[in-house]
């Protein structure tokens, strides 16, 4: 980090009642850094003291007040709140601290106020990760010194001193983090939108705004990618350049397409072939639009061989129609990151032939009809688990065409004994899919211990 981005971060924290709202593996290091530049830290959590264990204990004893439990937020105050990014800007508790004279931000956007380098940023309903893990792998292969942060790995703010101007972040942002940024990346990848989180935004309008953050405060100079074939994404104007890709047909401007078994660029009406789609070891259409938007945000930057390298060597992202193992001549795949319905159409796309599907979870109050729909050619058997389990059987069998016998569907509450009974429907040669198309939390604590839970089921069956 250079010597002027760290006393600018110093300057602005030192001495001063700093706020933290949660106290979780990504907000620790962000805690303890802010305690390290001076800042009079108070960490809030809604768990009680003793739930919160070791990190509890870490922060305390660097100084740092800890507020917990019933009621926790009902004193919040601090010449800073650092807002956790699941939190709604119009929190009760917030909006009387901002009265107060409360400056409310995130560790994010505090990460892109200090951060001297240059930033790619991905959002989108689905196949965020995937692109930006595609994006970091090419940078990687071109000899950059690349950050990964975000919404995917480790938070970024705690690791600002290691960031040189000519380095480059790859970061995944969510619409929960984009809420209230007012600075955005200098090159913004959009990859679609559709309905999505509608559990926490009003709706898809307040949704779509919170994504357009992501390049709403661009200049001239910076760069947004858009999906040519998503009607939202698609009517996005850009404050600089605008890119586009598109699969199956050239886009309306500057960008990339897949056509022919080949991905190209296209620039002044000019196409240029880059990759072959069998080069490509992801699975499915959708990664193959991933890949075009990783392309576009690396141009000028890796060379084509950088991106090829890619291409050959990257197998995916764990939870990702993550292949797990064959137990009885049944093939198991993980996609629990499956976690709204066009995520599991995509994957459901991705295979050749009919899957046993296990899906349901958390409401985030979405429809399912499109992937009951999509159900109907897709899937040989559906095993439903979870609080949305019967939402998703109800929009099966509404369907005009359902047919019970071609379609069986089946409800069990507990989530082994879901998958266990879904191995127990299977023959030799199926492959059983878990692709929730809701999230995990009504049971998990994210979709990465669902994955985890799931894998480890798959790995305790035995032979048929």
């Amino acid at each position: 980090m250079s010597l002027q981005s760290y006393l600018s971060l110093k300057t602005y924290v030192e001495g001063k009642e700093v706020a933290v709202v949660g106290v979780g593996i990504s907000n620790t290091p962000v805690i303890s850094m802010l305690a390290e530049l001076g800042a009079r830290v108070t960490a809030y959590d809604k768990n009680e003291l003793l739930n919160l264990g070791d990190a509890a204990c870490e922060l305390q004893s660097k100084g740092v007040t800890v507020v917990c439990g019933p009621g926790y937020l009902d004193k919040l105050s601090g010449d800073i709140i650092i807002k956790t990014p699941g939190m709604r800007y119009d929190n009760p508790a917030l909006l009387r601290a901002k009265a107060n004279g409360s400056e409310i931000t995130s560790e994010m956007e505090l990460f892109f106020k200090y951060c001297p380098c240059k930033i790619i940023a991905v959002t989108g309903s689905d196949g965020k990760t995937t692109t930006t893990s595609l994006i970091y792998d090419m940078l990687k292969n071109a000899g950059k010194t690349v950050h990964l942060g975000g919404n995917i790995g480790a938070p970024l703010l705690p690791g600002l001193k290691k960031v040189q101007k000519d380095d480059i972040v790859a970061c995944e942002l969510s619409s929960f983090q984009l809420h209230t940024m007012t600075k955005s990346a200098n090159i913004a990848v959009v990859t679609n939108l559709s309905p999505n989180h509608l559990d926490v935004h009003k709706d898809m309008e307040e949704y779509t705004e919170a994504k357009k953050n992501i390049f709403r405060y661009q200049s001239q100079d910076d760069t947004l990618i858009v999906n040519f074939q998503n009607g939202v994404t698609n009517s996005f104007k850009a404050n600089g350049r605008l890119l586009k890709f598109a699969f199956g047909q050239m886009p309306d401007c500057d960008g990339a397409y897949f056509k022919n078994g080949t991905l190209y660029y296209l620039e002044n009406g000019v196409s240029r072939a880059v990759v072959k789609r069998d080069d490509i070891r992801l699975r499915g259409d959708h990664n193959v639009q991933n890949f075009l938007s990783a392309m576009l945000a690396v141009k000028g930057i890796c060379s084509d061989a950088d991106i090829v390298k890619t291409a050959k060597t990257f197998q995916g992202v764990r939870h990702r129609i993550e292949y797990v193992k064959t137990v009885g001549g049944a093939l198991f795949y993980n996609d629990s990151i499956g976690s709204s319905p066009t995520r599991t159409i995509a994957t459901l796309r991705s295979f050749d032939k009919k899957v046993i599907l296990i899906a349901g979870g958390y409401d985030k109050h979405l429809p399912f009809d499109e992937l009951a729909k999509e159900m109907q050619t897709r899937v040989k058997a559906l095993f439903l688990t979870g609080a949305t389990a019967a939402a998703i059987k109800t929009a099966v069998e509404k369907q005009k065409d359902y047919d019970k016998n071609a379609l069986p569907v089946f409800i069990i509450d507990d989530f082994d004994d879901c998958i266990k009974k879904a191995y127990d429907y299977s023959q030799k040669g199926d492959c059983v899919l878990l692709s929730p198309a809701c999230a995990s939390f009504d049971k998990f604590k994210n979709f990465e211990v669902r994955g985890d839970r799931f894998i480890s089921v798959v790995n305790s069956l035995g032979e048929k």
